[in-house]
């Protein structure tokens, strides 16, 4: 018996991978987070499975079914959106079967961060403009132990989490450590779901742009100068000249 936490991926149920979907078929009970995570993920659980979701329960109320179904024997899909080890509060559901002895594996996911990149077909990373991807979020009522002004001395692109109501803050913040106004932004809500929406602008638009678009929530907000999508020097890696080990 063990508990997996699957990474179910952004939205689209295509979107998990293999071995998610296996493991979520081969699992007698099933926990998933329904405010999140497609209803169309269910279609890979068993006829039989016993389904909870998560939305309406805390934590005690997860862990006692973790712990029934490792009294009767039987495997957890603990199902969560993106990637598990992002903003997926696993950690605390560890600690806790730590202490109950129960095995647990973690199975990635593909990051909504991926997934909104793709969906504007844009790399995070360009030659000679950005070689470096920062994962963050805005305060809320999870506090920030980082200092987002902080963070933007590092420079390169910010893959912005659980922030579409902070624009100004975005904003504001970044302009003031010296980034310009002009710098690309791009706004992605609900990446891979059939209602998904971008949307393009600018550092200093992007208060307006999230307004203009109603983007309140489930929106992930990407800054950076790679993401003008035009490289000033193409990489090495197919450079004619650069030797490969096995080309």
């Amino acid at each position: 018996m063990k508990v997996f936490f699957i990474g179910a991926g952004p939205g689209d149920p295509e979107m998990i991978t293999v071995k998610g979907a296996r493991l979520i078929g081969e699992c007698p009970v099933v926990i998933y987070a329904g405010s999140l995570v497609s209803p169309e993920i269910l279609k890979y659980c068993a006829k039989n499975a016993e389904i909870h979701d998560s939305a309406s329960m805390d934590l005690d109320a997860q862990i006692a079914v973790m712990k029934k179904a490792s009294a009767e024997g039987k495997s957890v899909a603990r199902v969560h959106t993106g990637d598990p080890s992002l903003y997926g509060a696993t950690g605390e559901q560890m600690r806790e079967l730590d202490k109950l002895g129960i095995e647990y594996e973690t199975i990635a996911g593909v990051t909504s961060m991926a997934a909104s990149a793709a969906a504007v077909n844009r790399e995070l990373t360009m030659p000679e403009i950005s070689q470096t991807v920062t994962i963050t979020r805005t305060p809320g009522r999870t506090p920030m132990p980082e200092d987002i002004r902080n963070i933007a001395k590092v420079g390169g692109t910010i893959a912005f989490f659980l922030s579409a109501g902070q624009g100004k803050y975005i904003s504001d913040s970044l302009i003031s450590e010296g980034w310009s106004p002009d710098t690309p932004v791009i706004l992605v809500y609900r990446a891979t779901w059939p209602d998904q929406k971008t949307a393009v602008c600018t550092l200093s638009g992007l208060e307006q742009a999230l307004k203009d678009n109603s983007m309140t929530k489930h929106t992930m907000i990407l800054v950076g100068q790679s993401l003008k999508g035009s490289p000033k020097a193409d990489s090495k890696l197919y450079d004619k000249s650069f030797s490969h080990e096995y080309r």
